[in-house]
């Protein structure tokens, strides 16, 4: 089933274990259930196995060789950071805190209302006049909108957010 002789006998060492401790004297049908305890502990090896493989795949970038970013990349972030922590210093500060909430902790809004203790209403009144009060400064400070044709697959959304964590 695993597909891998150290696999298996790692597991068959595992399933003896667990019969061992079992109270398998009252089992009637004893090599059916000695199956289903050997067929599960497999399954279950191959499901973490695969997870493993996909994290392993996700998170490929941190095995490499080298995995600090360059030097001119972080640069530019921090100034990224910057700008945007000048912009942001702009808003009023209830509309600030509401904003910064949704949008770079990514909380729900029903969580700022809570965190927050105002009403739903108010917290998505304050999210709509915070947006509309950040695009008129990012207007006047001739920062170009990011359009539909610019934004394909969010890809430049998510850099926006990243530069803003």
């Amino acid at each position: 089933m695993v597909h891998d002789a150290a696999d298996a006998e790692d597991l068959c060492q595992e399933v003896f274990i667990t019969l061992f401790r079992s109270e398998w004297e009252g089992i009637e049908y004893l090599k059916a259930w000695i199956m289903k305890i050997t067929v599960n502990t497999c399954l279950n090896h191959l499901k973490r196995r695969s997870s493993l493989q996909q994290k392993l795949k996700a998170h490929l970038h941190m095995f490499k060789e080298n995995p600090q970013p360059l030097i001119d990349k972080l640069v530019e972030q921090k100034e990224t950071k910057l700008e945007w922590a000048g912009y942001m210093s702009l808003l009023p500060a209830k509309i600030r805190a509401v904003l910064t909430l949704r949008y770079m902790h990514d909380f729900s809004l029903e969580e700022i209302r809570r965190m927050l203790d105002i009403p739903l209403g108010t917290v998505k009144s304050r999210q709509h006049k915070g947006l509309r009060m950040m695009k008129r400064i990012l207007e006047e400070a001739g920062v170009q909108p990011i359009t539909k044709e610019d934004d394909e697959y969010g890809q430049n959304r998510s850099a926006v957010k990243a530069s803003l964590k």
